[in-house]
Formats: C-alpha cells, structure tokens, sequence
C-alpha cells in the first residue's frame, strides 16, 4: 500500500534541507526528504563552506543575504551547535573597472540594507596584515561573509524541520516518477511507491537523473571544482582572531583560514566538466584525485600575494564535483508543462543559496509565487535549444569567467550559434554582430567596415561599437531602418471560448478584430508575469508574440489556465516565422514600393493588423513599432525571410534604409520609456507601479489579479516607474539596480538604463516613490560610485503625443 504525502523533496544536501525546513515552517509538515545515501553524500560534504553575500545579481543577493541571516541564529532556532564564522571578507581590485563594479555592489547593497565598504590599498592591512598591496586598486569590504560547516549546517536545517513535523528517509533511491490523473505524483523508490502532492528536484548534481525518469533533459553538467587546504601557517599562531576571507577575482581565487592554515579555491582556466557519458551508480562521500598540474600558475600567484604561503605545504587536495547550468545560476521553481512539480537544483554556490533557495521555493509551492522575481534562477529560462553540448561549452565558459566583471552587453560566444533564423547568413554577410537572446542569434549592430568586429567591454558608455550604433539610430529617426526579430515568442490561441479564455487571463481590454494591443497577465497578487503584443485575427483567433525567452514561461501561463472543456486550443509558433521590423519616418514609403495594400492611415490605422502581399511575398502587417516611429511589423514564413528582407533593402536603398541592431532598438525604446520584460516590469511590481495603468481594464467582470488590485487599494502606488535624465553626460549611463535618492535619502532604484542618441542624453527608467514623480523632480542616482544629479523627464520623453508612430 502506498504511503501519501503532502510534498516529496528528493536530495539530501544542503538545498534539499533547507527546502524541506522552509516548507515546514510554513506549515507544510507532511513532508519527506528521500536521499539515496547519508544527508549530504553530495555536493555538500565536500564543499568548502563559504558564506558570501556579494553579487553583481540582485536577486542573488538578495538570496544570500537570507541565507547568512538565517545561519546566524538557526544554530539557536533548532538547537543543533553550528560551527559558523562570519569574518568578513576583503575583494581585491587590480583595476579601475574592477573598482567601478565594486563600487556599484556597494550601492545595490545597501538597497538591500547591506553595508558594503570600499577600501583604498592602505586600508587593506587593516583587515588582513598578510596581502601584498602591489599593483591594487583597492578592494571591497563584506562584513557579513564567512564560514560555515556544511554538514553542521544541513544536519540543522533537517532537525528543525524534523521537529516540525516532517521527515527524512535516508538510503532510499527515486526509481521511478509518474505523474497521475488526479495531479498527484507516484514516486517510486527502491523502497517502496510513495504518493505526493508535490515533487521538488533538490538532487543536486543528479537533478538531471531525477529529469531523466521522467524523459526530459536538465541542462546541467558537473564541474570538477578543487581546493587546497594547506599544512598550518606560523603566522596564524598566535593571532586572537580568524582572519577574514580572500577573494582575487582579477585572478581568480579565494583564500580563508582553516584552523591554523588556508583553503585555497582556485578557478583555472582549464576546466574540466565530468560524466558526459552518464553520472555512476554512486559516488557518495567521493572525490577525484587531485590534478595539480592544472592549478599551480594560479597557486603561484596565490602565494605571491600572501608569502607567508611560501612554506606552507599542502595538506589535502579536495576535487569534487559541483553542478553547473550554463549560465552558473541555479533552477528554482516549476518544470515547463507539469504541474506540482519544482526545482531547486544546480547550485554552484549551494552553501551560500540554500537558505535563500529553500525560502523561495516554499513560497512557490505553498502560496504560489516567490516574494521576490526569480526569472534569472527559473529553470523555464532555457527553452529546447540548451542541449548537452551547449551545457557543457556555456559551463566550462561560466567557470573560466566565475569571478570577471558583469560588465553590460558582453556577448560570451561558447556554444554559439545555437538557434539561427533562416536571413542569418545574410545578415552575417552584411557586417551584423550578433549576440544570443533566448537562445537565438540576433544582430546588435552592423559592422561593415571590421570596425568592431567583438564588442568592447567597460562600465563605461563609449565602446568601440558606440558610433555605429548611433548611425543606426539616426536612420531610423530620420529614415528608415530594418530589423529581424527571431525567435519571438509565438503563442496562437483560437477556439469558440478563445476570446472569453484570454478576457480573463489578461487585466487588459482585448483588441477588435484586425487590431492590435498590449496585453498584461497578472498574478494573483497583481504583480506583472508576462507583456503580450495581442493580434486579433478574428473573433475567436488571436496571436500572442512576447520575448523569445518567455516561451516555455509563457506557455506555461496559458497552458495551465486552459479550460477543460476544449472550447480553446493552443499552438506555440514561435520555430515557423520570423520578425522583420520596418521602422522610421520613410517607413511608408518603402514598403509602398512592394504591396498594393493601402497603407494610409485611413486604410491601415495605428494598430491595424490584416494580412497583405509584399513583394509577392504573404505577411501578416501589424502597424506597431518598439522604437516610436512609423512602422509595420512584418510577419513571415522562414521560407519567405530572405527575399522579404532582400526586397525591403533594395526598395530602401533610395530612402536611405539602414539595417540596425539590438542595442539601437535599446537605447530607441528607452526614448520612448517603453517597458522590458523582466527588467523594468516583473511581479515585484503591479501595473500602476510601473506606470502601466492605462493598460487595466477594471470594467471587465474579471480577470486574475483584479482582486488584489481592488482590495489593495494598489491603484494610488506608494511607488511608481518613470523616466528620468541625467542632468550631466557623465562617462557612464546608469546601471540595472542604482540607487536613487530623494532629498538625499536612499529611495528607490534603476531599472533601466542608456545613451539617447535622439536625445543627446544619458537616461533611463527608474522606480522612485510617488511624491517624487513630477516631471521636473530633482533626484540623485549613484553611478559606480559617483552620484549624479538628475531630474525625472515626461512620459514619454521622446514625441509625447505619439504623432510620429501615428503619421
């Protein structure tokens, strides 16, 4: 007979723990851990426990200062002793642009009510008496970093939630997973079949096991991660306290004490990913030997910074696995398609995630979304195109890179091209960079002449792609420009209930047949999940197009929302056409040269969808634009892309049509303030926060989310998203996560941020608190470092009226 059970969470390390305590805690105790060995025979018993804090990610951040929060008084909440140290941590900086990154985490820090410092080199000895000061910048100060004993750290988490109510089986195996009719899940063990409501992957490096059972893949590959712990160090003998941690980016490595010698946490550049045949049977409480050879120059450079490393000798080498996604993220949340069924697995960094990890995925589980937006961390990010080999090529790169600045627009190539539009070739030929969105190649900018054949990487504005992206700009502000949008998000909906279906699903009115309209889909608690371009092509037949990595998210939304009854049907889209964007004042007047279609604004207003003959070629025109401008979007077969993009070149070439890229349509939309999915609207913010509220229809009978926004009183936000400008062109545009301040308090942040070529302007979007959103508000934001006045700008900065799109 089968035992039942509210949630099963597969994996026994840290992550699976700390899932199981949080979901407890918030009274899911039926609960049951199964691991396959001891509690932490993964990952975690080998990990070298440390506990940062910093990120160049907020959300991470965020993540982690949870989970050092929580290690600091769970010993206490569970009454199980914990060996946790919180030293501190010194990051050191060789260079300017290191120092600007620091300075920037400093400040997105201290939004989360974290004090960062900034040290000059002759602060450094202060902290820690032992680093040579050659050749540094400076370093950053985190004062909440430190150590922790993993295993102690699991065994507590697993006894707290054991005294809640819910279980561990250890030495049990999942063998098997089946989804049944009534949504439960039979999850089969060596020990018997268990029956849960709910199923959360924690299995660390084997998730991709526990995906395997039910036929799917996980992108995830194990990394062999080594580190040094050295014989004990004369120096530490008689010192009073720990030293704090070290870390070198610029080299990158990390350096703490252990006992009275250092663990030394290299990340070489000759990577290793392992088990690409297939993980063994069992490799708990197991290492590789160790390989030396591999880590010596940077171990070299370790002990020119701290000689009293010279004649210390090696103790243990540890060279154990540690999972990686190909962007080094973890997973956290739903699996694309099933339901009650979660994530929260591939954890680099698991010891200083878990705690964050297994709060947000409780709150998944229990009341349905996570406190904060974890997109960067949800495993729907990749789609079908993340094969093993683009895993493993795009791992490898992470772990060359695991310490290199987050520096803006770097376009990383390993495993490229993945996804390709059939006009690729073209575009190549014709001088296109290209960078990787959602898995698909798409031009950034047009380079002809070889002028900037890789982009340059800084924190600064001006990089050598700078002018040619303005050249973009210019023709389409005052010509007419060209763009191929592959790979968008193509969701076709139809069916005799489709209308009444996405009336619903949607907080916005629905266009009229032949029209076209943004559509919002809101979450119980009226944050923002997903942005539409809603095409009505006939009463009960509409098109949704949305980024090209929100498929799987998006299709998801619709998906689970689907009536029972079959009166709507559902179809993803997205592989058989492909976008071409015409756009500018001169917009009409070529594509008038390749279609009968009338194309005034009598016979195709603002908005107007209707299929049409270009160039002989049948496209479905949608007069929209991202840029703010007279245009059509120009839906195409694949088959029918090149000549359809060689036609609109040639009758261009007379009105001065340049083709443009991804990062002129940036710092094009920003003019216009027009909002990015999952970075200026997400479900942190409700429609009126993010100055959405002309796209809510309350008049509807209903729709998901309209509660909360009525109960709330969410309608007169005590913040909102505007726009503003830079009162000084400055050398840097604002970053994602700058702080703003009002009347010199620290009072809301940046979402967005860039160059206005059409403007002359550095500008961007910001969340600032309603009394400070007057056009004309004077405000400060603090760029890597330095604060820059600034003044909060119409809405939308660029043609208010909107008469440029209309004309």
């Amino acid at each position: 007979m089968s035992e039942h059970v509210r949630v099963v969470v597969i994996g026994g390390g840290a992550v699976g723990a700390s899932c199981l305590y949080h979901l407890a805690l918030m009274g899911w105790s039926d609960a049951l851990l199964i691991e396959q060995n001891e509690l932490t025979s993964g990952s975690t018993w080998h990990a070298a426990g440390n506990v940062p804090t910093y990120s160049s990610s907020l959300t991470l951040l965020k993540l982690q200062d949870y989970s050092a929060s929580l290690y600091r008084r769970l010993g206490a909440e569970v009454d199980y002793p914990i060996n946790y140290h919180v030293v501190g941590a010194l990051r050191l900086a060789h260079t300017d642009e290191r120092m600007a990154e620091f300075r920037h985490i400093a400040a997105m820090a201290a939004l989360n009510g974290m004090a960062f410092d900034i040290l000059a080199p002759d602060e450094i000895p202060e902290k820690h008496p032992f680093i040579g000061l050659d050749d540094l910048k400076g370093a950053l100060w985190d004062p909440y970093d430190g150590d922790i004993d993993p295993a102690q750290l699991t065994q507590a988490l697993a006894k707290g939630a054991r005294d809640l109510g819910a279980r561990v089986q250890r030495f049990t195996r999942v063998i098997g997973l089946e989804q049944l009719a009534s949504g439960d899940w039979k999850v089969t063990t060596d020990k018997g079949e268990i029956i849960a409501g709910v199923v959360v992957n924690a299995a660390g490096y084997r998730a991709g096991e526990v995906m395997a059972l039910l036929g799917r893949h996980l992108p995830i590959v194990a990394m062999q991660h080594q580190y040094l712990v050295t014989e004990d160090v004369p120096e530490l003998a008689g010192r009073a306290t720990r030293l704090p941690l070290m870390r070198d980016p610029d080299v990158s490595y990390y350096m703490r004490q252990e006992r009275g010698g250092f663990i030394l946490g290299p990340y070489e550049w000759d990577a290793r990913p392992m088990w690409l045949d297939g993980l063994p049977a069992d490799f708990s409480f197991q290492l590789w030997n160790d390989d030396l050879d591999r880590v010596a120059p940077v171990v070299e450079a370790i002990i020119e910074r701290v000689p009293i490393l010279a004649s210390a000798g090696i103790r243990k080498v540890v060279n154990g696995p540690i999972p990686y996604s190909p962007d080094g993220n973890p997973y956290i949340g739903p699996e694309h398609e099933l339901t009650n069924f979660f994530h929260c697995n591939t954890f680099s960094f698991g010891i200083a995630q878990a705690g964050g990890a297994g709060k947000c995925l409780a709150e998944w589980v229990v009341e349905g979304r996570p406190e904060w937006d974890l997109w960067s961390l949800d495993r729907r990010r990749y789609t079908g195109y993340a094969d093993q080999a683009f895993t493993v090529a795009k791992a490898v790169e992470v772990y060359q890179n695991e310490y290199a600045p987050a520096f803006p627009n770097e376009e990383r190539p390993a495993g490229r091209p993945q996804r390709t539009s059939p006009t690729y070739p073209l575009l190549k030929e014709r001088g296109a960079v290209f960078g990787m969105r959602g898995g698909w190649e798409r031009a950034v900018y047009f380079d002809v002449d070889g002028v900037a054949p890789v982009p340059s990487l800084s924190f600064a504005r001006r990089r050598n792609w700078f002018d040619l992206v303005g050249r973009e700009v210019e023709a389409v502000r005052t010509a007419a420009g060209l763009i191929e949008l592959a790979g968008l998000t193509r969701l076709e909906v139809g069916g005799p209930g489709a209308a009444a279906f996405l009336d619903r699903l949607l907080a916005s009115p629905l266009p009229p047949v032949g029209r076209a309209g943004l559509g919002y889909a809101l979450d119980a608690a009226g944050g923002i999940l997903s942005e539409f371009l809603v095409v009505r092509r006939a009463e009960d037949a509409f098109l949704l197009t949305a980024a090209a990595a929100a498929e799987w998210h998006d299709d998801d939304l619709l998906r689970h929302a689907l009536p029972a009854d079959g009166s709507v049907t559902l179809r993803v889209a997205s592989l058989t056409e492909t976008l071409l964007a015409l756009a500018g004042p001169k917009a009409r007047e070529v594509l008038s040269r390749l279609t009968e279609a009338d194309l005034s604004n009598d016979g195709f207003p603002w908005l107007g969808a209707r299929t049409i003959h270009v160039a002989g070629i049948e496209v479905l025109a949608v007069r929209t634009s991202y840029v703010g401008e007279l245009g059509w979007e120009l839906h195409v077969r694949n088959g029918d892309a090149v000549a359809l993009y060689r036609a609109l070149l040639e009758a261009g070439e007379a009105s001065g049509l340049r083709e443009f890229g991804l990062y002129a349509l940036e710092s094009l939309r920003l003019d216009k303030g027009y909002r990015g999915w999952k970075t200026d609207i997400e479900t942190g913010f409700t429609p009126y926060e993010a100055s959405l509220g002309w796209a809510v229809d309350l008049g509807k009978p209903d729709f998901i989310g309209k509660a909360a926004l009525l109960e709330g009183g969410m309608q007169q936000p005590r913040q909102v998203l505007v726009p503003f400008l830079l009162d000084e062109a400055g050398e840097a545009d604002a970053p994602a996560a700058a702080p703003v301040f009002v009347a010199g308090q620290r009072a809301g942040m940046v979402t967005s941020g860039g160059w206005s070529y059409t403007l002359g302007r550095s500008i961007g979007l910001a969340i600032v608190p309603q009394e400070a959103a007057a056009r004309g508000t004077a405000i400060v934001i603090e760029i890597y470092g330095r604060r820059c006045p600034a003044t909060i700008g119409a809405e939308p900065m660029f043609d208010p009226a909107n008469e440029r799109a209309q004309a």
